[in-house]
């Protein structure tokens, strides 16, 4: 006997969902190693909260960049690690897992995760790529005949399919998402304001007044950094306009992309999606106006689904329990 878990295996964050059970873990993909004797110290919350305060002794690091692993050994034993905490240490049966993957991943590093999978301890490992399990966890009937649209906005990737007869009709992706609009923001606040801030604050400031448009009634937040002038500790207000302004570059990549994937579009397929709209998933579909920003530079009506941040997660487990009728979209190893 197995037991089954689907993983989506996130550049920011992890999620495990587990059939009958939900979504048991969501954590930071976060990983912290002792530089001493190469040992794992802490994964996922706990190594997140050593972001920007570790000592030189230890490393933080995050073994996924762009939505596919760099760093082999480290993702293999944060796989290990979220199974293991999945189940109780006295389920001695065999696991098979199913892991999310971007749409445009190649070979080579759709194997490194099969590999890192079947070394974490598994019998078997799928692998589906992450757009169909968005529009399967946002409640899209992808083997319907009628075309649909998903807008899969991540940590590390912006995904962007189309999806009809259960398959991947058109998609492109672009390696410009949540953490690159963090990034965005820390250097906008180096260049106007002289201030150095740190990722965790660039995230909270998006989190809290981050907007993808111009918006007339504007929020404010005190944010603390290093002076780049004095060397000293400083205080700064940052408004919603201001952190538009300086995550305009990003925003504009993801509009590229989407706009290229309209453009490849069959006429038909355009035409249900002028009539159904797109659908926004992931965690940058949670940033203020996302849909609007998505509806005024495509002209098509977009919606952030359900819980975006879940929708990959909620997907693995629908396409676990039912792996026959999902069967073209899955690659195996076992």
């Amino acid at each position: 006997m197995a037991r089954k878990i689907g993983i989506d295996l996130g550049t920011t964050n992890t999620l495990v969902f587990v059939p009958g059970n939900g979504i048991r873990i969501n954590e930071p993909s976060v990983v912290a190693i002792s530089l001493f004797d190469n040992r794992i110290l802490a994964v996922g919350n706990l190594a997140k909260e050593m972001v920007g305060r570790a000592p030189d002794t230890i490393s933080v690091v995050r073994p996924l960049k762009d939505g596919v692993i760099a760093d082999y050994k480290v993702t293999q034993a944060m796989i290990r690690y979220f199974i293991n905490k999945s189940f109780n240490k006295f389920n001695f049966l065999k696991k098979e897992i199913l892991i999310s993957v971007p749409a445009a991943i190649n070979s080579t590093e759709r194997r490194a995760v099969i590999e890192a999978g079947m070394n974490a301890g598994v019998k078997a490992v799928y692998l589906v790529k992450e757009p169909v399990l968005a529009a399967i966890g946002a409640g899209i009937p992808i083997n319907s005949s009628y075309g649909h649209m998903v807008v899969n906005i991540g940590g590390g990737t912006t995904e962007v399919a189309i999806i009809s007869l259960g398959g991947i009709v058109a998609s492109a992706g672009v390696r410009v998402a949540g953490n690159k609009i963090d990034q965005g923001i820390i250097d906008y606040v180096k260049k106007k304001h002289n201030l150095a801030i740190g990722e965790r604050t660039a995230e909270l400031i998006k989190i809290n007044i981050g907007t993808a448009i111009r918006v007339s009634n504007e929020e404010t937040i005190s944010i603390r950094g290093r002076d780049l002038i004095t060397g000293l500790p400083k205080t700064i207000d940052l408004t919603s306009n201001e952190v538009n302004e300086a995550i305009q570059e990003q925003l504009n990549e993801i509009s590229q992309v989407v706009k290229r994937v309209l453009q490849e579009t069959p006429p038909e397929l355009c035409a249900d999606i002028i009539e159904r709209g797109i659908t926004l998933t992931g965690g940058g579909a949670l940033l203020k106006n996302m849909d609007v920003f998505i509806t005024r530079v495509t002209g098509v009506s977009a919606k952030t689904a359900d819980d975006p941040l879940l929708c990959v997660a909620k997907g693995t487990g629908v396409v676990l329990e039912n792996l026959e009728i999902y069967k073209k979209n899955i690659i195996t190893r076992r």
